[in-house]
């Protein structure tokens, strides 16, 4: 007993002694600290040292989520955890000195009051915040501050909230350099285009799930925009607005979803890397089908494009249109999110022919077990200039060591004439197998032997 007293009391001494050496350290880095904590565990570090007992009060970054109040079955809209969140909430808002916060988060429910609410956004915004990141599950508008839309500060704003965004007469946002919108509901043409206009430095843009339902054209222009993503899942609205792009200095675009909203890109020759999901719409086949078409146009100077087999298989209803899908001259790294399957397997080798200059192809979930595929297939005929000219790495993921997958990687490795590497990943269920990945490897090399060239290496991982 003595012995796990002593052993309890070296521990305590220990914890003192890094408590001590901790508090020795300058305000700036107990503040780099502290400002990985949640705020209630930097409250509550507060108590275990003199030296830290009003550190909480300038810690540069806030962090208020009420998650864990409502994953009980109470009702927590009138109960006692709710009233001392918000009152925790409002005493370190009360209590905090005049520095300025970096970061504030705040993730709250709806139940709690809307004034109380924009009273603490208000409180960030007065204390020059640099980062807002609000995610409010509430339906009233009102709870963001009209000062907000006014903050000279802010350098990254998120907003999370199923609501009309409602934009004050005056917007200025003359340091911010990232804006993600979620969920909000934009009101109209004159305003939203306001809104983006005043963001006179902005880089980068995410637009996830918002409802563009009220407007008729939505225009994006900026010099300075160098990332954009826009996710338009998991609604379709038949009458979707014009999304006019025009950022010149723009070089990634991530695009996901039905493509309801038309969206035209203009003046974006910096563009160079590109990821494009759009999955089949039924009963709009076709109409999608021409806007992906259009929507590829836009991007025929990346050199980099990620491209789902959804959209593989959305260009099957092109019908005519394929003739219109451009070459993508300076592209040479393509990757597949998806598993080719038979019906996209024809797509996927027209598409190639629109890359003359590949020099990289990633399947990165291989072929569909149902892929059938064999040396007599007809698309093999098919050799684009790429694979027999330009191709230096491929990589096949998600490898079963079936028949179709066999006979493809063999097609490439006897066309491709400058492939340096082919990069095999067995998938989890076949890995263990040593004995058929010893024969797989065989039957591969041997391919390259028949070939007459040697410079081709092949990795199995």
């Amino acid at each position: 007993m003595s012995e796990s007293r002593h052993k309890k009391q070296l521990e305590i001494e220990h914890t003192d002694d890094m408590i001590d050496y901790i508090s020795n350290l300058p305000d700036c880095v107990l503040h780099r600290i502290l400002s990985f904590l949640p705020t209630k565990e930097v409250v509550k570090a507060s108590v275990s040292s003199k030296r830290w007992k009003n550190m909480w009060t300038s810690v540069p970054s806030l962090d208020f989520d009420d998650t864990l109040l409502y994953t009980s079955e109470v009702d927590c809209q009138h109960s006692r955890e709710s009233t001392s969140f918000m009152n925790f909430v409002e005493r370190i808002l009360r209590l905090r000195d005049a520095s300025t916060i970096e970061k504030f988060r705040l993730s709250c429910r709806v139940w709690f009051n809307s004034p109380r609410i924009c009273s603490w956004i208000s409180s960030a915004i007065m204390h020059n915040v640099r980062e807002l990141d609000l995610c409010i599950f509430a339906e009233d508008s009102s709870i963001i501050p009209q000062s907000l839309f006014d903050g000279k500060s802010l350098v990254i704003l998120k907003i999370e909230m199923d609501c009309v965004i409602e934009i004050p007469p005056r917007v200025s946002f003359p340091c911010l350099k990232t804006l993600h919108l979620s969920l909000v509901t934009f009101p109209n043409d004159d305003s939203t285009e306001k809104l983006f206009s005043s963001c006179v430095v902005l880089e980068e843009l995410v637009l996830l799930d918002c409802d563009c339902a009220n407007l008729k054209n939505f225009t994006i222009s900026s010099l300075t925009l160098k990332r954009l993503t826009i996710d338009d899942l998991p609604v379709y609205e038949p009458n979707g607005c014009k999304i006019k792009i025009d950022a010149k200095n723009l070089t990634y675009l991530e695009y996901i979803g039905y493509l309801s909203n038309e969206i035209f890109l203009s003046n974006v020759l910096a563009l160079v890397k590109a990821s494009i999901h759009i999955p089949i719409l039924h009963g709009r086949q076709k109409e999608v089908a021409c806007r992906a078409v259009d929507l590829l146009k836009g991007l025929q100077n990346v050199v980099f494009l990620k491209v789902s087999n959804r959209t593989m298989e959305c260009l099957i209803f092109a019908g005519s249109m394929l003739d219109r899908v451009p070459v993508f001259p300076n592209l040479t790294h393509l990757v597949l999110t998806m598993e080719l399957g038979n019906y996209t397997f024809m797509e996927f080798i027209h598409f190639l022919y629109s890359c003359p200059n590949l020099q990289s192809l990633n399947l990165s979930e291989g072929f569909d077990r149902c892929m059938r595929l064999g040396a007599s297939d007809l698309t093999l005929l098919l050799v684009p200039i790429c694979i027999s000219q330009r191709l230096k790495v491929l990589t096949f993921k998600n490898f079963h060591a079936d028949d179709s997958e066999i006979c493809f990687l063999k097609h490439v490795l006897k066309y491709a004439r400058v492939l340096e590497k082919m990069d095999v990943w067995w998938c989890k269920t076949e890995a263990r197998d040593l004995k058929r990945r010893k024969d797989v490897r065989k039957e591969l090399e041997l391919e390259i032997i028949e070939k007459g060239s040697a410079a081709c290496i092949i990795n199995f991982s």
